[in-house]
């Protein structure tokens, strides 16, 4: 039986944020056992157990405290808060993070050959979504009328059956509205990836994991386009060189031995560092310029 001072994390059993998520535990330094179809990891070296879940059951298991922590898109809390509302239901469940990952839109989408100006095109329309709260909640702000038609999945297919005069849904490079003859026109939510927390008062012991997985998470996203830099460089080069490191903060600056003005030059580079910043940083007078990961950072 588990102790009761074990963390237990919900996240999606399946789907896009499945493998990110598993990824982002792993390299906060959870190691984990899992045997085949099994929905729990184990926790072999952190006293954290992962329950791999639908993704809409998730925000219920943190409001419900049969979970301490949870990590789900906004899309799916955000509808689980409209629901609740809709039931007299304070949602308890608390959102205490965001995450760098899984982003995409909720989006309302038209057929290729229909106009849309505004979201009044929409008046009398049938609207086809697997989330009817956000679509209504959306509808009702912009004053339009219109019928909303709640299907459980091929959302996208529905104005092709008859069944819809537009879609909205979940997207992320468009492949599928395009795929299926449709076309973004307005988007509903802006989502990504977010750690929810039980309202239940944690033992102090629990509590304390949760605040340091919190700061591994954001040593972990701290770094997710990081580099590592470090050059050699003339001291009269240095104000040139400061301006061209991307996303870095006050470099490190060490005189080198020997003759001449020459000091290397380390700095973490919080952005992408592309091939055009190494020349432009060569052509200001850096040499032996090196490039490297950068795993895990504690501001």
């Amino acid at each position: 039986m588990d102790k009761p001072t074990r963390l237990k994390v919900a996240i999606q059993k399946s789907g896009r944020l499945t493998d990110h998520s598993l990824d982002l535990l792993s390299r906060c330094g959870l190691k984990y056992s899992r045997g085949k179809d099994q929905l729990v990891c184990y926790g072999e070296n952190m006293p954290l157990d992962v329950l791999l879940v639908r993704d809409d059951d998730i925000p219920d298991l943190v409001q419900e405290d049969v979970c301490d922590l949870g990590i789900v898109g906004l899309n799916v809390v955000e509808e689980q808060r409209l629901a609740l509302a809709t039931r007299g239901i304070q949602p308890a469940f608390e959102q205490i993070g965001v995450l760098d990952y899984g982003r995409c839109r909720l989006s309302i989408a038209a057929p290729e050959d229909v106009a849309y100006e505004s979201s009044a095109a929409l008046q009398g329309k049938r609207i086809a979504t697997t989330y009817p709260h956000m679509l209504n909640r959306f509808l009702r702000e912009r004053g339009v009328t219109a019928s909303v038609v709640t299907l459980s999945g091929a959302v996208e297919i529905a104005p092709r059956l008859g069944r819809a005069d537009f879609i909205c849904d979940l997207v992320s490079s468009g492949g599928t509205l395009t795929a299926n003859h449709l076309r973004e026109v307005e988007v509903v939510l802006e989502s990504q990836a977010v750690i929810l927390r039980t309202p239940a008062p944690l033992p102090a012991e629990k509590d304390a994991w949760v605040k340091r997985l919190l700061l591994r998470i954001d040593g972990v996203q701290q770094v997710k386009e990081s580099k590592y830099i470090m050059l050699h460089a003339p001291r009269s080069a240095l104000p040139a060189i400061r301006k061209l490191l991307p996303g870095s903060e006050y470099p490190t600056v060490i005189p080198l031995e020997g003759p001449g003005d020459k000091v290397a030059v380390h700095a973490v580079c919080r952005e992408n560092v592309f091939w055009e910043t190494l020349e432009a940083l060569k052509a200001a007078g850096a040499s032996a310029v090196l490039v490297l990961p950068v795993e895990k950072m504690l501001a």
